[in-house]
């Protein structure tokens, strides 16, 4: 099943923190529900995003397009490597894990 049109309701009617800085800060502090990560994101930051997501309990899933299709699911006009959603609003994303 394509993550496509969940990560999008997700963008549009909850909250998310679009890149991969932001991903692991929402990760540090623990509001993070779910992170969805680029097929291509660097090696180092997917390492710091799967380590931080294993010590607070949180899932991963994989987008299976590249960082800029990530980009355009989001809406926006550059390169998006990974996405956490905090509050998933209208979005069955969570259902999905």
């Amino acid at each position: 099943m394509s993550l496509n049109q969940p990560i999008a309701s997700a963008v549009s009617t909850g909250k998310c923190k679009i890149g991969a800085k932001s991903s692991i800060d929402s990760l540090k502090t623990g509001v993070a529900k779910v992170v969805v990560v680029a097929a291509n994101c660097p090696k180092e930051e997917h390492e710091d995003i799967e380590r931080y997501a294993q010590l607070s309990g949180i899932k991963i899933l994989k987008f299976e397009g590249t960082s800029w299709d990530l980009g355009e699911v989001v809406g926006k006009p550059f390169m998006v490597s990974a996405i956490t959603v905090i509050e998933p609003g209208d979005s069955k994303i969570l259902k999905m894990i």
